[in-house]
């Protein structure tokens, strides 16, 4: 027994276990602050870029601009209200519009390029001469078409022309040798002349132009009858017997602005005083341009084409016709 207890107290003892804690160093540190630093250094990043680009622009705007800019800063109402002259917004800046010129090859050195703005009146003017020439243009094929199919009209083809002119569509019955429109000293159209002015009366009464009339005759004085009755009371006797036909064959009178006598003085042929050409009606489907000249001018117009719609109202022929060309 004793040997036993020798035994067991001579055997080692096993050592004790031992466990050992380690706390985390800055825990509270890592607990308080997060990621917020990640936020103040994209706030910085944010700040940095906005200041390069910053210097960026104002290395790229000419002095005009900074002025304006500056302006609008200093007095913004009077800036976008349309200030005073001499202030910002009398002098050249980004808000009127302009810019730096992109052609320029300097740095940091722009021109101004203020756009050129077209007048809206201008605008519609051009527009409304554009579709008031097609018109014309779709009427003249129309009466051409009409000829052609009408018999009444195509047996006298020969007599009758169809123009554009400056004032607008010239449609013209001359006279004939052998076919005569009016006796000699006559202001009473022939049948056939009347049957002529009939249909074309019927043709034009569903245009929204105005209408001008004119009675041509040759260069032989007239002889007899009333003194002091000429060709001027001639031609102007005729052209009223026209007006009568037109009306008769369905134009409305309103339509009509001009009825005059011109007499000898814009023939087809100057060499022959008698020839029967000079001897016509002139029918003119006015244009928009000629029939507001006539109302601006007081009836001064220019006579069937004969004269360049520019010498007459040159200005409105360049609001109309941009180029400077006619119709």
């Amino acid at each position: 027994m004793a040997q036993q207890d020798s035994r067991e107290s001579g055997e080692k003892p096993a050592p004790p276990s031992l466990v050992v804690r380690r706390g985390r160093r800055g825990g509270d540190h890592d607990s308080h602050h997060g990621g917020a630093w990640k936020i103040a250094y994209a706030d910085f990043v944010t700040a940095m870029m906005a200041f390069f680009l910053l210097m960026w622009l104002l290395g790229s705007t000419s002095k005009y601009d900074k002025q304006g800019i500056e302006d609008y800063f200093n007095t913004p109402l009077s800036v976008m209200l349309g200030g005073k002259e001499g202030m910002g917004a009398a002098r050249p800046s980004v808000l009127q519009a302009g810019g730096r010129d992109l052609d320029s090859t300097l740095a940091g050195v722009g021109r101004k390029s203020q756009p050129q703005l077209v007048p809206a009146a201008a605008v519609r003017a051009s527009n409304h001469s554009n579709d008031d020439s097609q018109h014309m243009e779709q009427l003249k094929a129309r009466l051409i078409a009409l000829i052609d199919q009408n018999p009444t009209l195509h047996a006298y083809k020969d007599q009758i022309r169809i123009a554009m002119t400056n004032e607008g569509l010239r449609i013209e019955l001359v006279d004939s040798l052998k076919r005569p429109m009016f006796s000699s000293g006559s202001s009473m159209p022939a049948d056939y002349a009347q049957a002529i002015l009939f249909q074309i009366g019927a043709a034009l009464n569903d245009i929204d132009n105005r209408v001008s009339i004119a009675g041509h005759t040759d260069a032989v004085p007239y002889q007899g009858g009333i003194a002091g009755y000429s060709n001027w009371e001639l031609s102007s006797d005729r052209a009223n017997a026209a007006r009568r036909a037109l009306v008769a064959g369905g134009l409305h009178e309103d339509k009509l602005l001009q009825v005059r006598g011109l007499a000898d003085v814009l023939p087809l042929n100057r060499s022959v005083a008698d020839e029967p050409t000079n001897r016509r009606i002139s029918i003119v489907i006015l244009n928009k341009a000629a029939e507001q000249a006539f109302f601006r001018d007081g009836g001064r117009m220019v006579a069937d084409g004969a004269q360049a719609a520019s010498d007459i109202f040159p200005a409105l022929v360049s609001q109309t016709h941009p180029g400077g060309t006619a119709p």
